[in-house]
């Protein structure tokens, strides 16, 4: 009986030719480039936009004094007009027995009309 050994395998060399022979500078050549990490870029922050921004009735008339008045100053107004509503709503609710629940609800009622109307423009 003789011994024959056929080698299938396409692998031509040995480990040590393959790590440290030609093999491996091929290797080497081949590899990808370091990757370079790049940051994201920065997202806009959203903000916090009237729909309804331009439209409705009240519109007109709250851009024209915003004009005349400044943005800062024309901002502390609607703030303290916005306090002073949600002050009444909060007071209608004690009147009524209305839960906390039922007062976030008109509050936030009161907000979207004011945005139909215009007066969040």
């Amino acid at each position: 009986m003789a011994a024959t050994s056929v080698s299938a395998s396409p692998f031509l060399g040995s480990w040590a030719t393959t790590i440290a022979g030609e093999d491996h500078t091929l290797l080497q050549a081949k590899a990808a480039p370091p990757q370079v990490r790049m940051a994201r870029p920065l997202r806009p922050r959203p903000m916090m936009k009237n729909v309804n921004e331009g439209k409705g009735i009240f519109a007109p008339v709250v851009v024209v004094v915003r004009n005349i008045v400044g943005k800062k100053t024309f901002n502390q107004l609607r703030g303290k007009a916005i306090a002073l509503h949600s002050q009444v709503i909060n007071e209608f609710c004690k009147s009524i027995g209305a839960d906390s629940k039922q007062r976030q609800g008109l509050i936030r009622l009161a907000k979207k009309n004011g945005e139909k109307l215009g007066f969040l423009a």
